[in-house]
């Protein structure tokens, strides 16, 4: 009783603080990434919904080197957005950016119920409170846990994936259910492929091991999970332009495994932002622990499809902070069996009022030093590009297509309500494109000034400038 009661309390706590700022303008921590996902869910309401072609708003080159005129977003298939969207449609009230944050909510405060289920499965029911706490709390899993991004989704359908696989005691039912769950991991986010990896263990000992590979049920899995998977990739090909280049995130520019990648994704990502220093104390003591307890094989598989996964999208892991969300309930498990090691077999009170303060004390400035990181994330670093996107909202038409100057960054043209370009040059090849507007954060800058000359101006303001390809007479 003690236990659900220590659960319901980590759950409360876990939907209450991302229910932080969840009103945020789209101007936060990776705007650009979360206008291009929010823009999919606004967009179905623009243009229908048609999940085999989602749309966004650019429809520049930048992304896949090819012209994209119809603003394809070929990447994940939108499950997180037509979720979104769906909710919006029956329940109204809120904007689709809210719509958007509380589904992320919801899939990461389903997470944390999860990874409590498996640490108490795999180790004990302290380790699969332990896992949930951290995962509740920790200042960057809070964030993550409530941004426009299909990641907090996809880690919550992988690890009940995982969940289904273990705890269904009809194999048949089993092996559909974590079969559908699991191909729609990879539809959401192929990347939560490697949080999946102890599947193979878990697989390995409810099918009885070498006897299993004689019975359909490992085959009949693998090809639920994988089909729909290599569908989708064939499809997509239809639209190369919609297609985003991605082969740079595995090794683009040579950092695998050298003194930088090290740096970056073990002492700035996972020491500094993740961990807060301290909750090193804890991980470093999981995995000696683990890895001279054959009882804690189920956790290292984890640890491994972290590893790996690491490895393997070097690039991408250091590039953008983002990518980490995979790894975190391989963190926050080990974590938890390192405060295990600290705490259990304490039998004085003296030894027990040691462990547990000092314990404590990690825990409590893993959280302070880790915000002090991670609250940066929640500002809105350019106010005015969300001011001067509502002027351009309420004054253009609806069927505008705009360029809105902000360096190649999407986020601008997505405060615009509209289709366009978010990057200048070449003015007059864009509109042969279709474009009707320009729009820019900086009026003084000489491309602005050289338009204006040219064309009409229709509003300009402090630090901004809204302006029609229409020739001026």
């Amino acid at each position: 009783m003690k236990s659900k009661i220590l659960l319901i309390v980590i759950l409360f706590v876990c939907v209450l603080l991302r229910l932080y700022k969840i009103d945020n303008p789209v101007g936060d921590w990776h705007s650009w990434r979360q206008a291009d996902t929010a823009a999919v869910a606004r967009n179905f309401d623009k243009f229908g919904v048609d999940m085999l072609r989602p749309r966004y708003d650019d429809l520049s080159n930048i992304s896949s080197g090819l012209d994209n005129p119809m603003g394809w977003r070929m990447v994940e298939f939108p499950v997180y957005q037509i979720t979104a969207y769906g909710l919006k449609q029956v329940f109204g009230t809120w904007s689709i950016e809210i719509w958007l944050r509380l589904v992320s909510i919801a899939a990461s405060t389903g997470s944390v119920l999860l990874i409590y289920l498996l640490g108490f499965h795999m180790v004990n029911k302290r380790v699969g409170l332990l896992s949930a706490l951290g995962f509740g709390v920790l200042p960057y899993s809070v964030y993550y846990g409530r941004v426009i991004l299909p990641e907090a989704t996809a880690v919550f359908l992988a690890l009940l994936s995982i969940y289904l696989l273990i705890r269904i005691k009809n194999t048949f039912l089993a092996v559909i259910l974590s079969g559908i769950t699991g191909a729609l991991v990879l539809l959401v986010k192929p990347t939560a492929a490697f949080i999946m990896l102890p599947m193979i263990y878990f697989a390995w000992k409810r099918f009885k091991g070498f006897r299993g590979i004689f019975s359909i049920w490992p085959y009949l899995l693998t090809i639920l999970i994988l089909t729909p998977f290599m569908w989708w990739r064939n499809w997509i090909t239809q639209y190369p332009e919609g297609i985003p280049g991605n082969i740079w995130l595995l090794n683009g520019d040579g950092i695998r495994l050298r003194g930088a990648w090290f740096y970056w994704i073990f002492g700035e990502r996972i020491s500094k932002f993740i961990l807060g220093f301290w909750g090193v104390v804890p991980l470093a003591l999981g995995v000696l622990s683990m890895l001279s307890s054959s009882k804690l094989k189920p956790v290292l598989w984890f640890v491994a499809g972290a590893a790996i996964y690491l490895v393997i999208f070097a690039t991408g892991n250091v590039k953008h902070d983002y990518y980490q969300v995979m790894i975190l309930p391989a963190l926050v498990f080990t974590v938890a069996v390192g405060i295990e090691y600290l705490i259990k077999d304490k039998k004085s009170f003296i030894e027990r009022s040691v462990s547990y303060s000092f314990t404590t004390a990690i825990l409590l400035l893993s959280v302070v030093l880790s915000w002090h990181e991670v609250r940066t994330y929640y500002w809105i670093n350019n106010m005015k590009m969300v001011e001067v996107g509502k002027i351009v909202d309420e004054l253009l038409p609806k069927d505008a297509k705009v360029i809105a100057m902000y360096g190649g960054d999407t986020a601008f043209l997505y405060q615009t309500n509209r289709q366009g370009w978010p990057i200048g040059f070449e003015i007059e090849d864009k509109i042969k494109k279709g474009a009707t507007h320009y729009v820019s954060l900086d009026p003084l800058d000489i491309e602005p000034e050289t338009l204006a000359e040219k064309y009409t101006t229709l509003k300009e303001g402090d630090g901004y400038i809204i302006i029609s390809l229409t020739p001026s007479k």
